[in-house]
């Protein structure tokens, strides 16, 4: 955390101040009581004593209510309101914030009087290199993950196409307008003068979220607008609007502000916070506002310093990276659900927990086989159940488990906390691209805060000692020398029937490990799901003995990797959990971590691989863009920090009792692999 940017709302700071309220919203909202009780204000109901502060929502009309005790008692009035970025969607569905702001001198949309926030930009210096430093990246986060303030769209939504002028529409009796010394006429004016700019030009009018949901009326009527002028209802993304536009209007909309850190100079009809600092056009300049502002610095002020932040997964006041990657990982998810999936070769255990991954929006519908899924929902199967089909339906997307899985085995049936998916292969099958190879690849070049989030994460894991499945015991003493750890697998795993050549058993690996390393002390460890006799591949200790040095039974492979010099595998996952340590890797066959430059290639690596990729790029394809996680907790979308946090502390979903069962699928799994090779 940084807690720079809240410690001024920390009841660290003082004792918390008592605080009285008069309407239901603050008794009903307990996420909004929790915020502001962390910011050190105690909310109580009833009538407040003479140093009591006395809090009220923004300037809704109950706010009146508030206003009138404060001046019947001279107790000091605060104003609180959402913060820039809220959740998923408009307050009024019911969706709890993740950051408020609480202001003692006014609100940031009153004009009428300084705000707190105007007061921040105005006073303070922002001239802190790391502080704009870290403004800059937030907005390159932002707009890569395609955030709002209300964060949910499609992506498949239709835009209009590129070369428009758009105008931001708000909802009447917005307290901003008023405030913001506009009105309804403003609105006119608005259209009137965009048509006088940039005559024979097309324009676009961007509804409100809250007009689309039939919550509240906007100020323009389709049926009443000019040739060339039409009104966008449409779920796309704020992002995407603006970046088809040439230029854009408002009279005080938030959406001016995420204009200008897309580098647009609105137009501005009213006065809004973001006004009057020399990154705006405004037909109503504001006197007091003289200070020019660079982006970075509007950015700072408005979304670090300003806002109290929270993150609901672990109950504390955070900074605004942590937000970020919250709302980006329930944005991902929503924007991937919200149409519905038809899910197709899935065993009945796995269904509750795909279920609880993909089906938040709209429930999972589930089929033997992939059919034609009613539009406009789309179609999953699991990977492996893929490859019986002759011809895979367009548009199918392959799902499989994370790299940071569980807590146990899913051999045993334990629930994943991560899954991935992929709509053009999946990641262990080199004979094809995936959505992870391009991944990787785009993560060739990293931003400061990316490579910096990747090396985080990296120690993190190092720290908790972390792998896959966290199974295992304390590692034995091992033989002196030049270790080489050779990892066993499930001999009819599809990353070695796909992306493996003559060696495809642990058999062979061992040999051709001892063949290329006679002094070296090879050890051996089986794979935990062939251990526990619920997959094929098991070698017995002679077997195992006549090349290796020792074998690694029931060893957890975190530790185990910190006591060796070099890892020799197939295609094993834990070829990539070595990496992540520092140790020397040799893949004799070709997992998705081969071919970037950071291992040594015996195996057939495809040659569309030969970008060069830092370990720090590699490891945020891998854990950070390409998987979904879920809070076993909350059950909600999560960044991939939490996931971590969870392993670590050892909370994971518990398998149901089907031990037998999962001993029968493997068998009955292993027998259809040989009766499909004849």
């Amino acid at each position: 955390m940084r807690p720079s940017d809240w410690m001024r709302h920390s009841p660290a700071e003082a004792q918390p101040r008592r605080v009285s309220y008069f309407n239901a919203g603050f008794w009903r909202q307990k996420q909004t009581r929790r915020i502001l009780q962390l910011a050190g204000y105690d909310l109580r109901l009833g009538k407040p004593g003479k140093d009591d502060l006395i809090a009220v929502w923004g300037h809704s009309p109950y706010a009146k209510r508030g206003a009138a005790m404060a001046e019947k008692t001279g107790g000091s009035l605060i104003r609180v309101e959402d913060a820039f970025l809220r959740s998923l969607h408009p307050g009024r569905s019911g969706e709890p914030p993740l950051g408020l702001v609480v202001c003692k001198r006014g609100m940031h949309f009153d004009i009428t009087q300084p705000s707190d926030l105007e007061a921040i930009l105005n006073l303070q210096p922002l001239d802190d290199g790391g502080l704009l430093a870290r403004a800059r990246d937030c907005m390159a986060r932002i707009q890569e993950a395609q955030l709002s303030k209300y964060a949910a769209f499609d992506p498949d939504a239709p835009l209009p196409d590129p070369g428009y002028v758009l105008l931001i529409d708000q909802t009447r009796g917005d307290a901003a307008i008023k405030l913001g010394r506009a009105s309804a006429h403003s609105f006119a004016e608005m259209l009137m003068q965009a048509q006088e700019d940039h005559p024979g030009a097309r324009i676009v009018i961007k509804a409100h979220p809250e007009t689309r949901g039939g919550h509240r009326e906007g100020h323009y009527d389709p049926a009443t607008l000019p040739d060339g002028v039409t009104l966008y209802d449409g779920a796309a993304s704020p992002h995407a609007l603006l970046e088809g536009a040439i230029a854009v209007y408002t009279v005080t909309s938030g959406l001016g502000f995420e204009a200008i850190m897309a580098g647009h100079r609105p137009k501005v009809f009213g006065q809004p916070f973001y006004a009057g600092w020399g990154l705006t056009d405004d037909v109503s300049p504001l006197p007091r506002r003289r200070r020019q502002l660079t982006r970075a610095q509007l950015f700072a002020g408005v979304m670090m310093l300003y806002p109290i932040w929270y993150d609901p997964y672990r109950d504390r006041l955070c900074a605004l990276e942590d937000v970020i990657d919250i709302l980006a990982a329930r944005a991902r998810a929503y924007a991937e659900d919200q149409h519905g999936w038809q899910a197709a070769g899935m065993r009945l255990w796995k269904r509750r927990p795909l279920n609880r991954f993909f089906g938040s929006v709209r429930p999972v519908r589930f089929s033997a086989k992939p059919t034609d899924a009613p539009a406009p929902r789309r179609q999953m199967i699991w990977a492996r159940a893929a490859e019986t089909l002759q011809a895979p339906p367009a548009g199918l997307v392959r799902i499989e488990d994370g790299f940071l899985r569980s807590r146990g085995l899913g051999a045993e049936l334990v629930p994943p906390l991560s899954l991935v998916s992929d709509r053009q292969g999946i990641y262990y099958d080199p004979n094809q691209p995936s959505d992870l190879e391009d991944m990787i690849r785009s993560r060739s070049q990293l931003r400061e805060d990316q490579r910096a989030r990747a090396g985080q994460l990296r120690r993190n894991l190092i720290k908790a000692g972390l792998s896959k499945y966290n199974v295992g015991h304390p590692v034995q003493q091992l033989p002196e020398g030049h270790r080489i750890l050779v990892p066993g697998q499930v001999e009819d795993d599809a990353s070695i029937r796909l992306g493996t050549g003559m060696i495809k058993t642990n058999l062979t690996l061992l040999q051709a490990t001892r063949a290329a390393n006679p002094e070296a002390v090879i050890l051996y460890k089986p794979h935990p799901d062939v251990e526990a006799g619920l997959r094929p591949g098991a070698l017995t200790q002679e077997q195992a003995l006549k090349f290796a040095d020792a074998v690694i039974e029931q060893g957890d492979p975190a530790p185990l990797l910190q006591e060796v010099q070099e890892v020799w595998t197939m295609t094993s996952l834990l070829g990539f959990e070595a990496l992540l340590r520092g140790v020397k890797v040799t893949c004799l066959g070709a997992p998705f971590y081969a071919g970037w430059g950071l291992t040594v290639d015996r195996g057939d690596v495809p040659a569309r691989r030969g970008t060069l990729v830092p370990l720090e790029g590699l490891i945020h394809a891998t854990l950070i863009d390409y998987p979904r996680y879920l809070d076993p907790v909350s059950g909600q979308p999560c960044p991939v920090e939490l996931i971590v946090e969870r392993l670590a502390a050892g909370i994971s979903p518990a398998p149901p009792s089907l031990r037998l069962l999962a001993k029968l699928q493997g068998l009955l799994s292993s027998y259809a692999h040989l009766w499909r090779r004849g």
